[in-house]
């Protein structure tokens, strides 16, 4: 990383036009990190214009082709999960993995039944791995705080922390994907895989295999009216359970989904999941309210529900000033493109105007709920945009948000956790 730190200074010292090289040499670092940095440059690459060409496109790869481990590590960590005999419980096993990622690659294989089966499985010591990196991001958060001094980061990064160390227990994924193929039932759209308990551990995840595309290959064929239909179904995945059950999906970088042929989009991963109290739901509901009124003490009550307990008038329009970015598209009852209100050059103004008042506060405090919902908009924006999509996004908020009710919210929460072993 600090080679292509320094060659990238260097092109533009000497105003250099080779930047694929020094690209390259940042991505195969990146992939052979793994781990939270990785996980970085996976959702940093989403977002698009946010990077030169080059590097966008290299750390793109990411997502679902990083560098995997050798057939060597593969058969080791098989026997460890599945035991010696771990070959005669598959039909067949694909030495070489079909696509790897930030903490797991996965290989296709095919059940004695004939299914075709997709193995996730971890890498090797990836537990002290996130550990040796989450201490590095708590280095980074303590020196950003104490120099940028605009927001305290402790909350932030227990967030990180809670749920990067969730992500490696596969057996917690696995009960999340039961519990998304129950919230999603509905949305015909959205296809989720199927466990194999028997071929699963808290290291290695087998699930049926979905066949899909990647949206890089699939936009230029889509029309724009298949990129609506495509927008509208990932608006739906993300927000059905959201507003429905409290649940949301925090990762929504491009190798966690693929596309079929007829349009509908298969979710793949199911690792960092977030479940919110129903009260914070309310208050996502309640603040559009308050935008859509300019109504500043129903804003101020809505971002109490978030978790912002001292909500000073001075703070209250800082954070007016960036739920209006988020809310945007929402707000205007008309078919648009994301580009229209939230482009990647407006975002970057807010977010430094933002950041310059949130500093002349000093310190504030940011509940934790408010990171992985900020992760999963800017996230699920950056695909829209992507898309270039033309979508009335007032009326799918309407449609989600109609029939709210905080009370019914709780009691399908409750029910779906506790049906799927998973904590209240």
């Amino acid at each position: 990383m600090a080679k292509a730190g320094a060659k990238y200074v260097g092109s533009c010292v000497l105003n250099g036009k080779n930047q694929q090289s020094e690209a390259t040499i940042l991505r195969v670092a990146l992939g052979g990190l793994k781990g939270p940095l990785m996980k970085v440059a996976q959702l940093i690459a989403t977002i698009p214009d946010f990077l030169p060409p080059e590097y966008a496109a290299e750390l793109a790869t990411l997502q679902s082709s990083a560098p995997p481990m050798g057939w060597p590590f593969v058969r080791r960590r098989m026997v460890g999960e599945l035991g010696t005999d771990w070959q005669s419980k598959l039909k067949t096993f694909e030495q070489t993995a079909t696509c790897a990622a930030s903490l797991g690659q996965v290989h296709k294989a095919t059940a004695h039944d004939g299914r075709a089966l997709a193995c996730k499985l971890q890498y090797p010591e990836m537990a002290s791995t996130v550990e040796a990196d989450l201490q590095q991001l708590k280095v980074i958060f303590s020196l950003f705080e104490r120099f940028g001094g605009a927001v305290s980061t402790e909350a932030a990064y227990e967030e990180v922390a809670i749920r990067l160390r969730e992500e490696l227990d596969y057996t917690r994924e696995a009960k999340n994907m039961a519990l998304y193929r129950d919230m999603l039932e509905s949305v015909r759209e959205v296809h989720v895989p199927e466990l194999l308990a028997e071929l699963s551990t808290p290291r290695l995840l087998t699930m049926t295999w979905l066949d899909g595309i990647k949206i890089d290959e699939t936009i230029t064929h889509k029309s724009q009216a298949e990129r609506n239909a495509l927008a509208i179904t990932m608006f739906r995945l993300w927000y059905v359970p959201f507003y429905r059950y409290g649940v949301i999906h925090g990762d929504p970088h491009l190798g966690n989904y693929t596309f079929r042929p007829d349009n509908s989009i298969n979710l793949l991963d199911f690792g960092c999941i977030r479940v919110f109290p129903p009260a914070l739901v309310q208050g996502v509901i309640m603040l559009f309210a308050a935008l859509r009124d300019n109504n500043l003490d129903q804003a101020a009550q809505a971002y109490r529900l978030w978790g912002f307990d001292a909500m000073s008038h001075e703070l209250l329009e800082v954070l007016n000033l960036w739920a209006r970015f988020i809310y945007a598209p929402v707000l205007t009852d008309g078919a648009q493109p994301l580009s229209q209100t939230n482009s990647t050059q407006r975002g970057r103004k807010i977010a430094a105007e933002v950041y310059q008042k949130l500093k002349a506060m000093k310190s504030v405090n940011i509940p934790p709920e408010f990171v992985l919902m900020d992760r999963a908009s800017i996230g699920l924006g950056s695909v829209f945009l992507r898309l270039g999509a033309e979508v009335n996004w007032f009326r799918l908020f309407q449609e989600m948000t109609a029939d709210f009710d905080i009370n019914a919210l709780a009691k399908r929460q409750n029910a779906a956790l506790k049906k799927h072993g998973l904590p209240l």
